[in-house]
């Protein structure tokens, strides 16, 4: 089948637009329970104090620099690229038709190097359900799945860390500790796919050589844990801090390995909440820039779309 003309969305969680969109936006999480007004006010407490969340924005910018990126190939194919959300407007389902509009092929990428069918089949669905219900047969969909070794994603990650390095005071920059963090889950969920587990490590473990950093000066580990009762991987970078003060280091970085773009993950898990708990134990405390649209980047996700049509 000819790729003459090809619909691309960039699949993500989410966010709410307003504060007064949290409640709705942690029903569709909750997969239409209602959450409890404590699970609420925190929510609340947390965006607020990050001013909101940019996901969906930089998503779309994301998505209007991988359309340029892959537009000037010069091949006669030409792409369109949107962005689609499972949790809040604008809806993957919704996005569908614009996307798909005059294709011959829907390309959905979910923005997760590491790939679980666990915990991914949510995306997978809801666009496999939106394209059913195009009724066309002249189209082709193609979705992505692992990419965690995608090398220009690589490098993009080792650049953002030798940058934030670079930027560290001169006596402790070859010698500050990096956590190369990823999102934690319940034990259970991942008791049934170890591969997650071992592509998220593989990913921090390739980093950590292309920005030249010895075994003995990272480590990984997990962050955002939810509050439930349940056992969830670790070990939490909440649980190091006190490991780096007693081994006598004064600085920290912390480099993610998994989140593509600045949310509340980046912005209140890390930049409020592992600060504090940094701070607590005496320890200036460092982060990595986004991913966001670095050129790398992009140029990641334009071999990512590519790979998945030729698939």
């Amino acid at each position: 089948m000819s790729h003459a003309h090809v619909g691309v969305m960039l699949m993500t969680y989410g966010s709410p637009a307003t504060l007064d969109d949290i409640p709705a936006y942690i029903k569709n999480v909750y997969g239409g329970r209602e959450p409890d007004e404590e699970v609420l006010t925190e929510f609340r407490r947390r965006y607020a104090l990050i001013g909101g969340s940019p996901l969906i924005r930089i998503t779309q910018e994301q998505a209007q620099a991988l359309e340029a990126e892959l537009n000037t190939t010069g091949d006669g194919t030409t792409f369109h690229v949107t962005a689609g959300m499972r949790f809040s407007p604008p809806f993957i389902a919704d996005m569908v038709p614009e996307t798909a509009a005059g294709a011959q092929t829907l390309v959905g990428i979910i923005m997760s190097p590491q790939y679980s069918p666990i915990i991914m089949n949510g995306y997978i669905r809801t666009l496999e359900q939106a394209f059913a219900e195009l009724h066309r047969d002249d189209i082709q969909l193609k979705i992505s799945r692992d990419w965690h070794l995608q090398s220009s994603f690589l490098d993009a990650v080792s650049d953002r860390l030798q940058q934030a390095l670079a930027k560290l005071p001169e006596n402790v920059r070859a010698t500050t500790p990096v956590l190369l963090t990823a999102h934690s889950m319940p034990k259970r969920v991942i008791e049934n796919e170890p591969d997650y587990i071992n592509h998220l490590k593989e990913t921090a473990a390739e980093i950590a050589r292309r920005a030249g950093l010895s075994p003995d000066r990272w480590m990984f580990c997990y962050q955002s844990a939810g509050h439930t009762p349940e056992e969830w991987l670790k070990p939490d970078f909440a649980d190091v801090m006190p490991e780096l003060k007693a081994a006598g280091q004064t600085n920290v970085l912390i480099a993610p390995v998994q989140f593509l773009a600045d949310h509340l993950e980046i912005l209140y898990d890390i930049e409020v909440g592992a600060r504090e708990q940094a701070e607590e134990h005496g320890i200036k405390f460092a982060r990595i820039e986004s991913l966001n649209t670095h050129p790398l980047f992009i140029k990641a996700l334009a071999s990512v779309v590519r790979e998945t049509m030729a698939r």
